[in-house]
């Protein structure tokens, strides 16, 4: 689980770094990120996983990047020093971090 939680601010911070519309302030806000990522996948994510079941279901899984996505952006409103300008840069930060957790974990 640390090790998860390492990568994850690497991999954070690494990606603010490379897209012009994620601001990462620091290591600390990416590790913050990290965390808080952690707690709302494992606490938010599959109420509104379960909730949108039928959507998901319809568009055969691709409503998961929109749901990674929102949860991105509730981390990015709960903590500061992470912005992500709009939907999209969301949509993109998910993907490439959902990538890396591929390769590395």
């Amino acid at each position: 689980m640390i090790t998860k939680i390492l990568v994850n601010s690497l991999a954070v911070l690494a990606i603010g770094y490379l897209l012009k519309g994620i601001r990462v302030k620091n290591y600390w806000t990416a590790l913050g990120a990290a965390i808080l990522l952690a707690l709302v996948n494992a606490f938010v994510k599959p109420i509104v996983v379960f909730l949108t079941l039928p959507i998901t279901i319809i568009t055969l899984g691709l409503f998961l990047v929109v749901i990674n996505a929102l949860m991105l952006m509730l981390v990015e409103a709960l903590l500061d020093g992470l912005e992500i300008k709009n939907f999209w840069w969301a949509v993109v930060f998910g993907i490439l971090l959902s990538f890396v957790n591929v390769i590395f974990l």
